[in-house]
């Protein structure tokens, strides 16, 4: 027979604090869980007798097994940490939602992604979390059937598109449009656009005039949709104008396709980029060709994060509200949590904002 641990034999509990001070069990889990119940006396009685027996409080887990509710918001993410934490805009709407979650009781879970495009979907299933946030996974992500078959009520940013889901996102196609036209009035005519995510093959390449056709992304197929349909109207054909397709919004894949578009001929006098992060890439790829950057080629991002008018030049972007993005966010996984039903998508506006990065050709 093993012996038992001596330790796990005499850790307190809930019922040796209660014997200690002479009080129900009740009141002492009131103590930790209703505190408005107590008097500041009795319950600092309470918890200083627990700190003196080495009780550290009520087992989370049991407490979540007991009330069915863990209190924790996970939120899935489409890449692993370190790639999320160096993207400057998830980095941005992660804040926004974790301070609107902060203050509510409510623990937020994050759980990385794999190659699959979001969590695996046993991280899903283990995860203690009563509700769920996507951000940006691809229609085909395992990790959404797991939420769905746990019934856990689940919030959208960006994308995808799934009936029953409470959803946030930014007015995408209206923004390219707002960068197309900012380049065409500036007098460009030779275009190149430098995407993200098309695909989830996830290879960086030129893409075909066909293969722009069906794009499973929301938030790619909206930005360069975008740009073709505002580029055709003036006259633009879209089969003129490569586009390069980065496999993530990552600077340097920005610099790879970028230092394709610009080795081209006849060579692009503006780049349309559907990142910032991918902008930047497109300035460094300009400088390494010796090019001037905007006398010799403007470029446009998009998301407007800090570093953005910082850059060198300081860079013309879609301004859109990422901090915004994740208050709402927040506020609709707190909606959700207290039973409330998905409302209509929330939608929000974005604007341009003109800094050095472009000029009018001449």
């Amino acid at each position: 027979m093993l012996p038992v641990d001596s330790d796990r034999r005499r850790r307190p509990t809930l019922d040796t604090v209660a014997a200690a001070v002479g009080v129900s069990r009740a009141t002492v889990s009131n103590a930790y869980n209703r505190p408005d119940q107590l008097s500041s006396s009795l319950r600092e009685r309470i918890l200083e007798t627990a700190r003196s027996l080495g009780y550290a409080g009520p087992d989370p887990v049991a407490r979540s097994l007991a009330t069915r509710s863990s209190a924790a918001v996970g939120f899935m993410l489409p890449q692993g940490l370190s790639g999320a934490f160096s993207d400057p805009a998830l980095s941005i709407v992660l804040d926004g939602l974790a301070s609107t979650v902060d203050g509510h009781d409510h623990s937020l879970v994050l759980m990385p992604g794999d190659a699959t495009g979001g969590p695996r979907p046993s991280i899903v299933t283990r995860t203690q979390a009563d509700v769920m946030v996507a951000y940006s996974l691809p229609d085909s992500a395992p990790a959404l059937d797991a939420v769905a078959a746990r019934g856990l009520p689940l919030v959208v940013i960006d994308q995808p598109v799934l009936p029953g889901s409470a959803r946030v996102e930014v007015q995408d196609y209206a923004g390219a449009s707002l960068a197309a036209s900012c380049l065409l009035g500036l007098g460009h005519s030779r275009f190149g656009v430098l995407t993200f995510a098309l695909h989830p093959d996830g290879v960086s390449g030129p893409v075909s005039f066909e293969r722009r056709s069906a794009v499973p992304f929301r938030v790619s197929r909206d930005r360069l949709g975008g740009y073709l349909d505002t580029l055709e109207k003036a006259g633009v054909e879209p089969d003129n104008v490569p586009v390069w397709e980065a496999r993530g919004s990552d600077r340097e894949l920005g610099r790879l396709g970028a230092r394709w578009l610009l080795t081209r001929t006849p060579r692009p006098s503006a780049l349309l980029c559907a990142s910032d992060q991918l902008a930047f890439g497109a300035l460094r790829a300009a400088r390494d060709l010796g090019l001037s950057v905007p006398s010799d080629v403007s470029v446009v991002g998009f998301d407007d994060v800090p570093e953005a008018a910082y850059s060198d030049p300081p860079l013309t972007t879609v301004r859109q509200p990422l901090a915004e993005k994740g208050r709402r966010a927040g506020e609709l996984a707190l909606k959700l949590l207290a039973g409330g039903r998905p409302p209509r998508p929330t939608r929000l506006d974005v604007s341009l904002v003109p800094r050095a990065s472009t000029a009018p050709r001449t």
